[in-house]
């Protein structure tokens, strides 16, 4: 009787613990050109990396980057929002993650073009790239560099 009672508390535990980090991060809703393969690459990183992607399949993702307040200059082939935050291109889900922790008054993240190498872009060849991060005002500074190799 007590090793059913302790396996079932276990049991509990560990289904609690599942449940608690599924929850734990926010849906992702990304906008994408339907024939795109690097933005379905980038939402299975996404998905790898613990977050639940509701793709939206779009005539313009360029429209959703406009509206989401994100410059045309740094523009990519698919927009994302999480949280009240834009996330523009091949943007790693580590950064996503640590820009949700960090609760900054910003609108986003953005990775201009599509870089080798970034998620959903993986081959033979990595570029360096680096992850902006986009201020209210529109202007962006450097929030990652990636080396590339």
């Amino acid at each position: 009787m007590k090793r059913r009672i302790l396996l079932q508390a276990i049991l509990a535990g560990t289904l609690g613990v599942h449940l608690y980090a599924a929850a734990a991060l926010p849906v992702v809703e990304v906008y994408k050109n339907p024939s795109c393969g690097c933005c379905t690459g980038w939402v299975k990183h996404l998905e790898q990396n613990g977050f639940t992607v509701k793709v939206q399949e779009v005539a313009n993702p360029s429209d959703y980057r406009a509206k989401f307040g994100i410059p045309n200059t740094l523009g990519s082939c698919h927009t994302a929002i999480v949280q009240g935050y834009a996330i523009e291109g091949h943007v790693p889900a580590s950064d996503i993650k640590r820009l949700l922790a960090e609760h900054r008054k910003v609108k986003g993240l953005a990775v201009p073009s599509m870089p080798l190498g970034s998620p959903g872009m993986e081959g033979n060849r990595s570029d360096p790239y680096d992850v902006l991060l986009v201020k209210t005002d529109g202007s962006y500074s450097t929030y990652h560099h990636y080396n590339g190799k």
